[in-house]
């Protein structure tokens, strides 16, 4: 992990904390010097001072480091100013409500998709996607809906930060499948995701558009083969997009990053 060198000091220090926060876990020093890229010497003086500044805490005791309560303060704010997910917090208990199925609220990040509000299934299901983690774009149908109506400069600047790793047999690993897949899901205005993250989870996902077209976030009811299929879950598409039209609705008046 490297920041880009334009980015100076403030670009290492966020590859530091994102360092701390992919471990899951308290970490000691020893740790992130065997997987960072920079010196011992500008490791330790980039977490001294995000420590000094509440960013990073120390426990002398077990001698690790930890994401800070700064940063709780930092992202509660920016939940609350830029996530889409206090605007849509009543349309997803509706749809909830409706479907009894598993409901994701999510927004690009980087080329990738930060899901930034969940709700659970009548019946739950473990699975990777919950609020605040971070997942791929290509195999992921909230993903897949918000790169399908991206700018192709936009979208070609996304598509280089894919991985194309394959999770399972349904994955699209290259480009050029991806693309093809886009351009339907254009067509067609919801995306699936086919068993393509996880076995066994299935899901129809739409984007959520300004009146101008630009994507602002994507909505997806998710299920899993044992319990419906895909096209149960394609009957209720227009459902979704009437949701995703409400929320994009009320956002108009909201200002939000540029997405990608």
């Amino acid at each position: 992990m490297s920041a880009d060198q334009g980015d100076g000091t403030v670009g290492k220090a966020l590859d530091v904390l994102d360092m701390v926060a992919g471990a899951g876990r308290p970490v000691r020093f020893t740790e992130l010097l065997a997987d960072a890229v920079y010196p011992k010497a500008t490791l330790y003086r980039l977490i001294q001072t995000l420590t000094h500044q509440g960013m990073l805490s120390y426990d002398p005791d077990r001698q690790t480091y930890s994401l800070g309560v700064r940063l709780v303060r930092l992202a509660h704010a920016a939940w609350a100013t830029s996530s889409l997910a206090p605007i849509a917090r009543p349309y997803l208990d509706e749809l909830a409500e409706e479907t009894g199925e598993t409901i994701h609220l999510a927004q690009l990040d980087n080329g990738q998709v930060l899901y930034v509000d969940k709700r659970n299934a009548t019946k739950p299901v473990e699975m990777f996607a919950q609020a605040g983690k971070v997942g791929p774009a290509y195999c992921t149908g909230v993903g897949k809906a918000m790169l399908a109506f991206l700018p192709d400069e936009v979208l070609e600047r996304a598509l280089q930060r894919q991985s194309f790793h394959r999770f399972t047999p349904h994955t699209l690993d290259s480009p050029d499948k991806l693309k093809a897949e886009l351009q339907a899901i254009r067509t067609r205005g919801h995306a699936f995701d086919r068993e393509e993250h996880e076995p066994g989870i299935i899901c129809c996902a739409v984007p959520i558009l300004t009146r101008t077209g630009r994507v602002i976030g994507a909505l997806s009811v998710t299920s899993t083969t044992a319990r419906t299929s895909l096209s149960e879950l394609e009957a209720g598409a227009d459902r979704i997009k009437d949701t995703a039209a409400r929320i994009a609705a009320e956002a108009e008046s909201w200002r939000f990053p540029e997405q990608g």
